[in-house]
Formats: structure tokens, sequence, C-alpha cells
């Protein structure tokens, strides 16, 4: 439910008293956007899976296998954590911000998106074949 003229005009005056009083408190309880997270991780990933190459190639012509395999496993975790980073990555506007302890709590995913998708596929053939 979207909040009146008065209250979002209070809502603002209430920030602006807060920025006033103590702003290191308030920039704190801002949170960060969430775009600028994952744009991170993503970064985060590319230098990770750049070292990895590095390992892997280093430990390949090195022939010390087990530099190798650390640099494998490097790229192989940094692949993963760039490509959640990269769809989780929120459209302009679609979320503003989130507070920072939201940041390491998992909250409910809904997974069934996959399954619903192959359920509508599912009756859409059904009601092609005319049942």
């Amino acid at each position: 439910m979207p909040l009146s003229e008065n209250e979002q005009r209070m809502l603002e005056q209430m920030e602006r008293a807060l920025y006033a009083e103590d702003p290191k408190f308030a920039t704190q309880l801002r949170g960060s956007d969430a775009r600028t997270f994952y744009r991170k991780r993503l970064v985060l990933a590319g230098v990770g899976f750049a070292l990895g190459i590095i390992g892997l190639m280093g430990g390949a012509i090195a022939n010390i296998p087990v530099v190798a395999v650390v640099g494998f496993l490097l790229m192989l975790g940094s692949a993963w954590l760039g490509i959640s980073s990269w769809r989780r990555i929120p459209a302009p506007g679609e979320i503003g911000n989130f507070p920072p302890a939201a940041r390491g709590a998992k909250g409910k995913r809904n997974n069934s998106g996959f399954m619903t998708r192959v359920e509508d596929r599912w009756r859409r053939r059904r009601d092609e074949m005319g049942r």
C-alpha cells in the first residue's frame, strides 16, 4: 500500500532530521544498493577466474599437478560466483536498497519457476492436442 503525500512528506522530514543529527548513523541505516553489491561480486569472480587460469597454466607448465588442480577449482568457484551474481543483479528500479544484515541471510527463494514453466508447456500441448 503506497504512502499518502502527507506521510511521504513526514518521512522525508524525519530522514532529513536524522541526517542532520547523526550523518554517520544515518548512512549505516541506509543500506547499500543491491546492484552495486552484485557487481562487486561479479568483478571479484572475474579476478578469481583470471587467477585460476594463471594457476592452472602455471601448474601445467611447471608440472605441478596440485597447483593446476587448485587453479581449476578456483576457476570453477569463480565461475559459479560470477553466474549467480549475474543472475541476481536487479533491473534498474526493481530493487532500491537492502539492509547490510540481509546480505548474508538466506531468505526463502521461489524455486518453482522451472516447474511452473514445465506445467504451463504441458497444459498448452494438451490443449493443442484437443483435450
